[in-house]
């Protein structure tokens, strides 16, 4: 009597069984490998379908191609408070009637209020006009109810002698400091002034109109903060020589 055939065992067969094992760990190995390399998304994308044909997992006709990411560039955008600020100031000096002896700016992420030195004082003179008293009234009006404080920046040309633009352009902006604090229009926990001479011109010096605006007085609304804050409207404080 023939034998009859033995049955084989329901499920997978044991050598496959040890088979997925090894795939497995090989897989397990490589995506460790993958995780400890620099990731690039176009060299990830092209290792995983290696890694799926090798293997026969995993395998996609329809797999989306990753093409290399572009680099995008942002303009940069003033903060918020600063465009505030600014938009304000603008319409109150039309208001004020003073947008001819004032120009307003935003330069360096603050808003600075600049005056030409003609406006405040005799050529070569540190001294403030009688002229100028009532602009700088308006001034403070403007600045006293803003959450900054302001340092009164002054600067010369850079014609004559380093040393005397220097200390002009120092005496000027604490003349200006010192009325502010004369007339108790401002306090002086507020101000701080500086003077760079003919070092930081707005234009080069090939005539005697640049030369005129290059001579000015420069308000930079700061916010307020003590002298060892981080003042994010400002400049560098190690380019600054506060007095």
């Amino acid at each position: 009597m023939a034998k009859k055939p033995k049955k084989a065992p329901a499920g997978a067969p044991m050598w496959m069984v040890t088979f997925s094992d090894m795939v497995t760990l090989l897989l397990t190995f490589f995506v460790l490998l993958l995780s400890m390399a620099s990731m690039d998304k176009v060299k990830f994308s092209q290792a995983s379908d290696s890694l799926a044909g090798a293997f026969g997992v995993m395998a996609s006709s329809n797999s989306t191609a990753i093409s290399p990411p572009r680099v995008v560039t942002y303009a940069p955008v003033d903060d918020d408070l600063v465009s505030r600020v600014y938009k304000r100031l603008r319409s109150k000096i039309h208001e004020l009637k003073i947008d001819k002896d004032i120009t307003l700016v935003k330069d360096r992420g603050a808003v600075i209020l600049r005056i030409e030195d003609a406006v405040l004082f005799a050529s070569g003179q540190s001294t403030l006009n009688r002229a100028a008293e009532p602009i700088l009234d308006k001034v403070a009006e403007l600045v006293r109810p803003l959450p900054f404080n302001m340092k009164i920046e002054g600067h010369t040309d850079s014609r004559g002698d380093l040393m005397a633009n220097w200390k002009l352009s120092v005496d000027r902006a604490v003349s200006v400091l010192g009325y502010f604090v004369g007339k108790q229009l401002l306090p002086l926990d507020r101000l701080a002034a500086t003077g760079y001479g003919g070092q930081k011109p707005l234009y080069p010096e090939d005539s005697d109109a640049a030369r005129a605006l290059n001579r000015r007085v420069e308000f930079v609304l700061e916010s307020q903060g003590g002298p060892g804050d981080n003042l994010p409207y400002l400049i560098d404080a190690s380019e600054q020589a506060p007095f």
